[in-house]
């Protein structure tokens, strides 16, 4: 047989036409298991500092003795200026960095999120750096309030204390800037956006005043959550966040000098993401893989060092946690050397990694080891897409192929001659045929759903924050009957091959989509190449539809047996379908992590961090995630009121 003549036999093979979606499994659990292998020590490396001119931990540091009468002293006067008006408050913070000779300035800002308003008023002070020429600055940064919404007594009055010891050293060949924010969200989202813009021209939903002081370019940033009472409290471990918005990571230079200063040199325990009991064990490493995935998916803000990140300003947040014997000296002392290594840099942070997975503080994975993952599970819907289009250039089945009535004899197949050189073969005809993919209906559906997104996205950014649960609610409910509608009364009268071309081209936009998206946030990509993993196993399900005349006439025992197979083989695959839709999904997630916050809190943070943050997390979800789902819905159920092949 001639060469050209076997591949062409090949390109038709049932057995070869079979494999892809058991390929797109395989892709799907290599992926899986590619992320499970990389807490072993094969597949991770140790930690360490690629910029040498760091030196962390090199210096001796002189934070303490008297200095520790100045903080007690400081946090006296934090816990009086809590119990003030919030005007009162502003106006004691500014007055205290100008009395250590500090440039102060004050600014406020205010956002309009689901018919509220987040306002505030950040105060800051400059401290000019005996040997800086005012092109390079590192910042200081105590939230009045933390993360968890509590007042940062210890870590406001370690900044002021710091900031005053500062004042008093010429080694510094950089400016410092000391801010202390409104909250630990949207009062560094305003600074920091302020600090690179010359002009914000005010808007509908954010209104930012300028900063009347600057300095140069921001080559670190450093932020204090000590959230210690006015009578204080020993903490036993620094756990350093480091997740910035939209999974966005600082040099692994710098996380490494804060790990290196606080263990190494002054003997506390670091942690990461709260996991305070750390045995190195595989459990564990899996334990903080799965928690950093999480995280970085959901791309929201972990505290004030996130929003530095969009601006490529290195950040981390010092956290004190449990009960020990370390104290606010140690603590100051720990941000004087990580400081002091900060400013021994000649240049921005750049030789270490930005792309990287942590398993614990002294091991991570690099984007070389872990970015397959991502891919592999990416390339699952390519090769799905890819059988779906040579799918949909087969000829519909011919007189021959269908089912024989009795006494009615099958036509042999028409052959064809096929010659490569002197061989000649005969091949079907039906295996050189391709029929002509008409292409503007289903690009046109395809366009149209993904831009049907754009509906929710909308309307869950703008809808004022009692409506949100209801209108929350009606976008599940027109979720669920969206792909039926279109099923019903579209899908289900196109033919098999423009419904492969529909499929075909959704799986492949979604595809490519993560490919991308896996280079700029890898834990996003990953959990959502997860969840749509059974996109890829779409088909249409059995008929349930029948004609006027079959419904009229009597039912026999046989074709009651057969609906009632079909309703049994519908029935669960629909359950599962949902159950693995978007809504539903963020209803889960709802019970998991929102608890007695409800659906409003979870899609009050949504909408805050689309506007306030820039998180792109909701784009993703209903911009790409919800039109694939829709659409492989509508594939799956447009076999359900297609009329049976007998009837035809």
């Amino acid at each position: 047989m001639a060469l050209s003549a076997r591949l062409l036999a090949l390109r038709r093979s049932p057995v070869l036409l079979k494999l892809p979606p058991y390929l797109s499994a395989l892709c799907i659990l290599v992926g899986l298991g590619w992320l499970l292998i990389l807490p072993l020590n094969e597949y991770s490396r140790q930690t360490y500092i690629s910029e040498n001119a760091i030196l962390p931990g090199q210096v001796h540091t002189y934070f303490g003795g008297s200095e520790h009468n100045v903080f007690r002293a400081y946090r006296q006067e934090v816990y009086g200026l809590s119990e003030r008006s919030d005007h009162e408050r502003i106006a004691g913070l500014g007055s205290v960095m100008r009395e250590q000779g500090l440039k102060v300035a004050n600014q406020s800002y205010s956002w309009h999120v689901a018919g509220e308003e987040i306002s505030g008023t950040n105060v800051s002070g400059l401290l000019k750096g005996p040997r800086a020429d005012a092109t390079e600055a590192m910042v200081l940064m105590a939230a009045w309030r933390n993360f968890e919404g509590e007042i940062n007594y210890s870590g406001v009055a370690l900044a002021l204390t710091l900031a005053r010891y500062f004042k008093r050293w010429s080694i510094w060949s950089k400016d410092i800037l000391v801010l202390i924010s409104e909250d630990s969200t949207y009062g560094p989202e305003a600074w920091v956006s302020a600090y690179h813009t010359t002009s914000i021209v005010p808007t509908a939903s954010r209104n930012i005043s300028s900063l009347p002081i600057k300095a140069g370019a921001l080559q670190g940033a450093v932020a204090l959550d000590y959230p210690a009472g006015p009578w204080g409290q020993r903490f036993d471990k620094l756990d350093i966040a480091y997740d910035g918005i939209n999974g966005a990571l600082p040099n692994l230079d710098l996380f490494n000098t804060a790990v290196q200063v606080a263990s190494s040199q002054m003997g506390i325990g670091c942690s990461l993401h709260n996991l305070k009991d750390h045995s190195d064990s595989y459990k564990d490493r899996l334990k903080t893989i799965s928690k950093g995935l999480i995280t970085q998916s959901v791309g929201h803000a972990t505290g004030p060092h996130s929003a530095f990140m969009p601006y490529h300003v290195d950040a981390i947040t010092l956290k004190t946690i449990g009960d020990g014997w370390h104290d606010e000296m140690t603590l100051g002392r720990t941000t004087e050397s990580l400081f002091r290594s900060i400013n021994n840099l000649l240049e921005h942070l750049h030789q270490s990694f930005f792309f990287y997975v942590l398993m614990n503080t002294n091991r991570f994975v690099s984007i070389g080891n872990y970015l397959p993952a991502a891919m592999i599970i990416a390339g699952s819907f390519s090769i799905s897409a890819l059988a779906l289009w040579v799918q949909s250039g087969k000829p519909t089945p011919s007189e021959g192929t269908k089912p024989m009535r009795p006494g009615e004899k099958r036509k042999q197949p028409g052959m064809t001659v096929v010659k490569d050189g002197k061989n000649v073969a005969l091949v079907p005809k039906e295996d050189l045929e391709v029929v002509e993919r008409k292409m503007f209906i289903p690009a046109a559906v395809v366009l149209g759903v993904h831009l049907a997104g754009f509906i929710p996205l909308y309307l869950l950014n703008h809808v004022d924050r009692s409506n949100l649960p209801y209108t929350f609610i009606t976008l599940t409910a027109a979720t669920v009957i969206l792909p039926q509608y279109l099923a019903r009364h579209f899908l289900s009268n196109l033919p098999p091959q423009q419904i492969c071309t529909i499929q075909s081209l959704s799986l492949l936009l979604l595809g490519a989509t993560l490919s991308t998206l896996s280079t700029l946030n890898f834990s996003l990509a990953f959990l959502l190449g997860l969840l749509c993993s059974p996109l890829s196993f779409v088909r249409p399900l059995p008929s349930l539809r029948f004609s006027l005349e079959q419904s009229t006439r009597y039912v026999s025992v046989d074709d009651a047996a057969g609906i009632a197979a079909n309703l049994a083989v519908v029935g669960p695959i629909s359950v599962m379908f949902v159950a693995v839709s978007p809504p539903v999904v963020l209803w889960v997630v709802k019970g998991m992590f929102f608890g007695s916050a409800g659906a409003e809190g979870m899609l009050v943070e949504m909408a805050r961090g689309w506007v306030a943050q820039g998180v792109w997390t909701g784009a993703v979800i209903w911009g790409v995630w919800w039109p694939v789902w829709v659409v492989g819905g509508s594939v799956l159920w447009s076999g359900c009121w297609r009329r049976p092949a007998d009837d035809e």
